[in-house]
């Protein structure tokens, strides 16, 4: 601003309109532009960032887009309510939003920003957010400089200095009234003397010539002067006036802090001054109606290319800035009706006849009794330019997107093609889009076309000639793009030529369309209305097409080939599914047959086995009562029987007599050799029991396994006391233990809770675990048994001291497989634990063995509570 118009705005009568003129100039530096897409599930999707966030918000870009928040974790707290007010606000009444606050930098700096956006409503529902956010840390700064200044001004001129004189005019005190006044010396020390008396001769010399003007004149005079004090030298003003014959009323102010904001002023003048020339953004200050220019800044001539001679005294009609000429007239309607406008986006004209777009500032003032407008213009032509091509782009993603998902959810390839050229005709804005195929046998011909109805259409059109195609292949050749904005400057065939003047071509943008290594076709986009100069992005998108279609193609392809395969794949799984319903009613016939052979084995087996063991224990029983049989046989032959059996039977031997036993089918033999008596030893015949009643066991452990294996295990559980279960369970094992001479160990506690079982089966598991211990181990053996509560759970174990085991052995001993055949009692064995696990399973809980490091075995098994623990009475 020049400084003889600052001063012009700093005179006695305007100081305060000078202030309110300087407080409306601000700095407004460029600042950051984002786009930010708000999803309907009300996330939010950071879609670009300009590099100016890493001045403003000391952060990458990289940064913000990964998570957008944090850039409100920044917003000073006490700002965030009008923040969040304003985003409100903004999205509930569809408007514009603009917000200034506060901000703390990661390095914590406290800076002003002013952000400013118009939200716009997608199709999807989303909003998509474009704006722009300016550090205006030093705009604001300076208000506040400016209004400690107003602050300081306003108490100078509302201290009213209440220290009164009356002075006669030999300059002798008359009277004084000082109440709340800074005075030094009391009423008695200044009534009654002379001026010259307390006043330093200088002071007393102007003292004396104003009241002499003010008794000659009769009018009032003012003076002013400085006085040392104690706190420093002060500025006075005295106003005198006539208040009798040859005597005066003087009303003495200190006006030091006046004087000193006066400095100040002038000071704040000059650096506004500077603030005004020096502005990144054009200002300027002309008149309200007229709009004839004032003053303008040097950003304006950078910005219009009117030099300041050439604006000033002229309007802006006269230097045509305004595209639209009510743009000026909605401007002064504003203006009028509110006194003030923020950030109204208008078009101007550059003196060369660019148009440029800016965000225009602007409010009424009165300079020197002329009511003016002071603006602000802030060229944001570049963000309107990146806005348009970020449209753009966002277009061009959602035409690329959502061919994807037409190709991948549609194998009707004319249906594909036809809304592809006609949705990239709409991108485009152009005359005509078709797709063209290339085939050695049928030639060239057009597949899908969109063409504007006041244009020709080259549907239908086709052609043979090899020449002709050869040439439009080398203008594609090397999958290149042809690119051709005027078809008047490029050198053509008289054949290419007459095919561009047949339909109006003017402009030509061609995209080959390759499957693998072949040329397949062409995407072609033509302008008929006159020459066009094709943007990048435009061409980007052609050859993104070209790929979609391409993938369109092979894929139609390929679903045809997929169609020939399912037809023959179809008669195969029939013919399959014949020879699988065949086997699978032999594999049942096969199921019934074994069902059969097993019960028919197994009865069979377990009649004989049971007609064994009926006739071994009766010998066992008869050997042992031989003595009693001794006494009442005949004498002689009777009696020597009698005592060599009891002979025998002290030896360990049995004289046993086949008679007693049911007839044997076979030869029949001399009556001598059939009532010989054949002596068994004891312990052969109790082998065969033992042998015996493991087959017995094997066999009723097959046919239960069959059972489970087709029906399950049935068990019917029930709350059981499991110490009451394991008391009665050791009773059933007393015999056995004794026999080996095992030892049983109880550490389970008396105070476990119910156990949901069936007694009956768990019995048989505790008794198949001991057992296989026993069967297992050379007499001797000790047990330890021990429970505990875990979770819902109780885990019983039953730890042995004998042999160990491999982890391999232990992994499998509850799994039906065949044991080593050598071991004469593992096969039963093992069908047993594996119906352990069996039974466990069926009331809900595990099973496992684990082998100590040292000796034994210890086997587990949990089983569920019958209530909570934690809500047992």
């Amino acid at each position: 601003m020049d400084e003889t118009v600052v001063k012009s705005l700093y005179t006695p009568n305007c100081q305060q309109d000078a202030i309110n003129l300087l407080s409306k100039v601000a700095v407004n530096l460029p600042g950051m532009i984002f786009q930010v897409l708000q999803q309907q599930d009300g996330s939010v999707l950071v879609l670009y960032i300009s590099s100016g966030c890493e001045y403003l918000y000391e952060l990458e870009p990289e940064t913000i887009h990964k998570d957008f928040r944090v850039l409100y974790k920044l917003i000073h707290p006490q700002d965030i309510k009008a923040f969040t007010e304003s985003i409100t606000y903004c999205t509930t009444n569809n408007t514009s939003w603009h917000w200034e606050g506060r901000i703390i930098t990661p390095s914590g700096k406290l800076k002003w920003i002013q952000a400013s956006s118009q939200p716009e409503l997608q199709e999807s529902g989303d909003l998509l957010w474009n704006g722009l956010v300016m550090d205006i840390t030093d705009r604001k700064q300076a208000e506040e400089k400016l209004l400690e200044s107003e602050a300081r001004y306003q108490a100078i001129l509302d201290a009213i200095p209440d220290l009164m004189f009356r002075i006669s005019r030999d300059s002798e005190y008359l009277d004084l009234k000082s109440e709340g006044a800074n005075i030094t010396l009391s009423r008695e020390e200044i009534v009654g003397k002379h001026v010259h008396e307390l006043l330093p001769s200088d002071v007393a010399a102007i003292s004396l010539e104003a009241i002499a003007k003010t008794l000659d004149s009769g009018t009032l005079q003012t003076c002013e002067y400085q006085l040392p004090t104690p706190l420093g030298v002060k500025d006075y003003e005295a106003r005198l006036v006539v208040s009798g014959q040859d005597e005066v009323v003087a009303i003495v102010r200190d006006i030091t802090e006046r004087k000193q904001a006066e400095v100040a002023l002038q000071n704040l003048a000059q650096k506004f001054a500077k603030a005004f020339s020096c502005s990144p953004d054009s200002i300027t200050i002309s008149t309200l109606q007229e709009g004839r220019f004032i003053e303008v800044n040097d950003s304006f001539v950078k910005l219009s290319g009117y030099e300041r001679d050439e604006a000033i005294g002229k309007t802006s009609f006269d230097l045509n800035l305004w595209v639209h000429d009510r743009d000026r007239q909605n401007l002064l309607q504003e203006l009028q009706a509110t006194g003030v406008v923020r950030n109204l986006e208008f078009e101007f004209r550059q003196k060369s006849g660019k148009i440029i777009t800016t965000l225009l500032s602007a409010e009424i003032i009165d300079l020197d009794g002329l009511p003016s407008i002071l603006a602000v213009h802030h060229d944001i032509t570049e963000r309107k330019q990146v806005e348009a091509q970020l449209h753009l782009s966002a277009e061009r993603d959602r035409l690329l997107a959502e061919t994807l998902v037409r190709i991948r959810s549609s194998l009707n390839l004319e249906e594909v093609l036809q809304t592809t050229v006609t949705e990239v005709r709409q991108f485009l804005q152009t005359d005509r889009v078709f797709i063209c195929l290339n085939n050695t046998k049928l030639g060239a011909r057009t597949l899908a076309e969109s063409v504007a109805p006041k244009y020709p259409s080259v549907t239908g059109w086709s052609t043979n000639d090899e020449a002709y195609l050869q040439e439009l292949r080398n203008l594609l050749k090397n999958n290149l793009v042809r690119v051709i904005e005027d078809v008047t400057q490029v050198a053509l065939s008289p054949k290419v030529k007459a095919h561009f003047q047949k339909f109006q071509t003017k402009a030509a943008l061609s995209v080959p369309i390759m499957l693998g290594n072949e040329l397949f076709g062409a995407l072609i986009a033509n302008q008929c209305s006159g020459p066009r100069h094709w943007q990048p992005i435009e061409i980007d998108l052609l050859q993104q097409m070209s790929e979609q279609v391409a993938i369109a193609i092979h894929q139609s392809q390929i679903y045809q080939k997929l169609a020939e395969l399912n037809t023959n794949l179809e008669h195969q799984v029939q013919e399959r599914t014949a020879q699988l319903q065949q086997k699978m009613q032999e594999v049942e016939e096969l199921h019934r047959v074994k069902d059969v052979v097993l019960h028919t084995v197994a009865h069979d087996l377990r009649t004989s086995v049971m007609g064994n063991l009926m006739v071994l224990k009766n010998l066992l029983n008869q050997g042992v009562g031989s003595g009693g049989a001794g006494e009442q046989g005949s004498k002689g032959a009777g009696e020597q029987e009698s005592k060599g059996a009891g002979e025998q039977g002290s030896r360990g031997k049995i004289t046993a007599s086949l008679s007693p036993l049911p007839p044997i089918p076979s030869a029949p033999l001399p009556l001598s050799h059939a009532q010989s008596p054949i002596p068994v030893s004891r312990s052969i015949i109790e082998r065969m029991i033992q042998g015996n009643d493991r087959q017995l066991t094997m066999i009723n452990s097959l046919l239960e396994i069959n059972s489970c294996e087709k029906q399950g295990i049935d068990i019917k559980p029930e709350p059981v006391d499991f110490n009451t279960l394991l008391g009665a369970t050791f009773t059933q094992l007393e015999p056995i233990l004794r026999q080996n001479q095992a030892t049983l160990k109880n550490l389970v506690l008396a105070d476990l809770p119910l156990v949901m079982a069936d007694a009956t089966r768990l019995e048989k598991v505790l008794a198949h675990l001991i057992t296989y211990s026993l069967q297992n181990n050379p007499p001797g053996l000790n047990f330890i048994l021990s429970a505990s509560v875990e979770g819902k759970m109780i885990r019983t174990q039953i730890q042995d001291d004998g042999v160990i085991m491999s982890k391999l052995e232990c992994d499998r001993l509850f799994d039906l497989h065949v044991r080593d055949p050598q071991d004469c009692c593992s096969t039963s064995i093992g069908l047993k634990t594996y119906l352990c696990r069996k039974v466990i399973k069926a009331h809900g809980g595990e099973i496992g063995v684990i082998s100590n490091r040292k000796r034994g075995l210890t086997f587990w098994f949990t089983l569920p509570l019958a209530i909570s623990p934690t809500n047992r009475p």
